[in-house]
C-alpha cells in the first residue's frame, strides 16, 4: 500500500521509494525502516518530517516508476531514498531487462531530490534467498542472481552521482538468526529494519546537515 504521511511544518523532507522492503510488509507502520530512519534523525538534532513512502509489496522497477508518476508527490525533498529490484529478480529477469528500468526509477528519484544526485540515497536489494521462504529452492542460485542485480544499482548510483549503502550484508545474517526474519517467513523484522537505518542513518545525517 502507498503510505504518505504529511509532512507538517518541519524544515527537512524525507522521500522512501521502494517496494514491501520499504513498506514494511508484515511489520507495523512504525517499524518501517524509513520511520526508524526519521527517529534516529532527530534523536540527533535533526529538524525531518515523518517520512513519505511510495511503496507497494510486490511492486518491479517498473511499477514502481508508473506509481511515482501517478502519485506525483510535491518535491523537492531534502533526502530521498531508492530501494528496488527484488521483484524483477524473483520474477525471473535478467540484470539486463533490469538495468534501464532502475536507471529511469533512479532518474524519478532524483527528480524528486530536485535534480541534486547528493541528495539520493541507492539502497541495496537484500537476498530473501536466506529466510525460511526460500527452503528447497538453490539459495546459492538466488544470492549469486542478486548479487548480479546489485552491481547493476551499484554501477548506476556510482555514474549518477548519487549515494549508495549495502544492506545486502546484513540481510544475510538472517540466515543464522531467525529473530531477523518476520512472521511470514520472507520479510525482514523490526530488529532487521532498525539494522538497515543505522546503516544509513550517516549518510542521512550528512546530507540533512549539509547546507542547500
Amino acid at each position: 500500500m502507498t503510505h504518505a504521511t504529511p509532512t507538517g511544518a518541519a524544515s527537512k523532507r524525507m522521500l522512501s521509494l521502494g517496494d514491501s522492503y520499504t513498506i514494511g510488509e508484515s511489520v507495523s507502520s512504525d517499524d518501517r525502516w524509513p520511520v526508524d530512519l526519521a527517529g534516529m534523525l532527530r534523536s540527533s538534532g535533526i529538524d525531518v518530517a515523518d517520512p513519505t513512502i511510495i511503496a507497494r509489496t510486490g511492486w518491479t522497477t517498473r511499477d514502481l516508476s508508473a506509481a511515482i508518476d501517478d502519485t506525483r508527490p510535491r518535491g523537492p525533498f531534502d533526502l530521498v531514498t531508492l530501494l528496488i529490484g527484488v521483484n524483477d529478480q524473483y520474477r525471473g529477469r535478467s540484470p539486463e531487462e533490469y538495468r534501464p528500468q532502475f536507471r529511469l526509477a533512479l532518474s524519478r528519484a532524483m527528480t524528486q531530490a530536485g535534480r541534486h544526485p547528493e541528495s539520493v540515497i541507492v539502497i541495496s536489494i537484500p537476498d530473501w534467498g536466506v529466510t525460511p521462504h526460500a527452503q528447497g529452492r538453490d539459495r546459492g542460485r538466488i544470492a549469486a542472481e542478486i548479487d548480479a542485480f546489485n552491481a547493476v544499482n551499484r554501477d548506476e548510483a556510482t555514474a549518477a552521482g548519487t549515494h549508495y549503502v549495502d544492506v545486502t550484508g546484513l540481510s544475510r545474517l538472517a540466515a543464522g538468526d531467525r529473530n531477523l526474519v518476520a512472521a511470514d517467513g520472507l520479510h525482514p523484522s523490526a530488529a532487521m529494519y532498525v539494522q538497515w537505518a543505522r546503516a544509513i542513518l550517516p549518510i542521512a545525517s550528512s546530507i540533512l546537515s549539509a547546507p542547500h
